[in-house]
């Protein structure tokens, strides 16, 4: 990291972390600044890239949108070419809410969030029409939230 974060950048971080919305005068506040160090030291963390954006986490369920399902697809392409037009085209989904290129049995999972399971289906008959070359798309469902965070570790 080309940033070196101290106690109270790690504190800003946390405060944000739970609520973006704070003043700068309540952030500066609660580490002990004032406003000008307090923002300097935001203004740095954003130019470093630490924090990339602000926004609003919005309730799923409130929105119609409680059906969670991991998907998980093999391929027997490994070229860039294939490579690179899949990220594009899974990108691309609203849909998916996260996307990973793993290690193991399987080549790539999805966290892919739609209203119900009628909704899911016609989500995966477009991803397996979309990209030739996939040989295995495996799906699981969750039954259950038990733990979500967007907060990152940081002590």
């Amino acid at each position: 990291m080309d940033t070196e974060i101290d106690k109270i950048d790690r504190k800003i971080l946390n405060l944000l972390q739970g609520d973006a919305t704070l003043s700068l005068s309540d952030l500066a506040e609660a580490v002990n600044l004032t406003t000008t160090p307090c923002w300097k030291r935001l203004k740095k963390l954003e130019s470093a890239g630490v924090i990339q954006k602000r926004v609003a986490l919005l309730n799923p369920e409130k929105l119609d949108l409680s059906f969670t399902a991991f998907v998980l697809v093999k391929t027997s392409d490994h070229s860039h070419e294939w490579y690179s037009q899949f990220v594009s085209t899974a990108s691309d989904f609203p849909e998916v809410m996260e996307f990973y290129r793993m290690a193991g049995e399987y080549d790539y999972m999805m966290k892919v969030l739609v209203k119900d399971m009628q909704c899911f289906d016609t989500f995966y008959k477009k991803l397996v029409n979309s990209v030739e070359g996939i040989s295995n798309v495996t799906s699981t469902f969750a039954m259950e939230p038990l733990k979500y965070t967007t907060a990152l570790p940081i002590e």
